[in-house]
């Protein structure tokens, strides 16, 4: 498919994505070592540089992301893709925070970051560590799909953000807070992450496709094909819904209220995550799962129909493999020669 943004920087433009603003490699903090004092709590006198917001906490997350990534890259795994989306992200979110002025607050959305990130590394942890139960359905779904090899290149992808913005992201702003100590909101440095998204999209697609599927933007997706500007448009709605969800989480005025806001947040992730498998799926087994899965949760039919349309348009296109040879057996050839 001819996309009208891809510049054709493929490999080369890969080797040489520059990774924060400093010459020297920055010092090595365990990320081990920061993770038991890492609270919700931002405290800017704190000894831990995550709780204080130090930019040594982004080179922290950054070092973790970067070995977890590589683990995955030496052996081809599904998980790589969005491993790789989390890390390059993280990588322009240091570059956006020492631009001077483009956040009003960088020291909190650098323990912001720590925390965010956090969610991931637990949920991942607890689900290869032998308790799958204790990461949230979302990211369950997300986990098993790349360990299974049941959804195409974008879908890895796509399961990754979902259930990182659409389930944890709401949890992570109720928790850090919506407001400044003045009482104004921090909306306004949440909206300015979208900013450093929209210059990290295009370049993860060129790198995504040459390195480990070359059909990664050809996916069709709710109605369209999810190239660069689509998914940067869904990742900027999904993260809006996620702050209005903080808000209702805050806003709860019984314990029991709250309950149902986090619980309608789970189910809408989960629902969000079998939708993506069933438009992205390889094969038809996983398919079934991800039906079935959704007959228990209140989905809109017409978003279901939609899924379903979806796939039919990636199978009559080739997205999801071929007749003579599946999706995943071709994606992880690719990979093998050109990761």
């Amino acid at each position: 498919m001819h996309r009208v943004f891809r510049r054709g920087l493929g490999l080369a433009f890969a080797l040489s994505w520059p990774i924060g603003s400093a010459l020297a490699d920055p010092p090595f903090i365990p990320w081990s070592a920061i993770l038991p004092g890492l609270t919700t709590t931002y405290e800017p006198t704190s000894a831990n540089v995550c709780q204080s917001g130090q930019l040594a906490c982004v080179d922290a997350v950054i070092a973790e992301m970067t070995t977890r990534f590589n683990a995955l890259e030496s052996t081809c795994h599904h998980a790589a893709l969005f491993a790789l989306t989390y890390l390059r992200t993280t990588e322009e979110y240091k570059a956006a925070v020492v631009e001077p002025g483009f956040f009003s607050d960088p020291a909190f959305i650098n323990h912001q970051d720590a925390n965010f990130a956090k969610q991931y590394f637990d949920a991942w942890d607890a689900y290869h560590g032998g308790n799958p139960a204790a990461a949230p359905r979302a990211w369950q779904i997300a986990f098993r799909a790349s360990q299974t090899k049941q959804v195409n290149g974008t879908g890895s992808i796509l399961l990754g953000m979902s259930a990182h913005v659409n389930r944890d992201l709401p949890f992570v702003l109720e928790a850090i807070g919506l407001v400044k100590p003045d009482g104004t909101s921090r909306k306004p440095d949440h909206d300015q992450v979208n900013v450093f998204l929209n210059r990290v999209v295009e370049p993860l697609f060129d790198e995504a496709a040459a390195r480990y599927d070359p059909i990664v933007d050809d996916t069709q997706f709710e109605g369209s094909p999810l190239d660069e500007a689509a998914l940067l448009q869904l990742l900027v709605l999904w993260r809006e819904l996620a702050w209005r969800n903080a808000e209702a989480l805050v806003s709860a005025p019984t314990p029991q209220a709250r309950a149902l806001v986090a619980a309608q947040i789970e189910q809408t992730a989960a629902i969000e995550a079998n939708l993506i498998v069933v438009a992205t799926s390889y094969s038809p087994l996983s398919l079934q799962q991800a039906l079935a899965e959704l007959t228990g949760l209140p989905v809109d039919p017409a978003r279901f129909l939609q899924a379903l349309a979806d796939r039919n348009s990636n199978l009559l296109s080739g997205v999801l493999g071929t007749l003579l040879t599946p999706g995943a057996t071709l994606r992880d050839r690719y990979c093998a020669s050109h990761g």
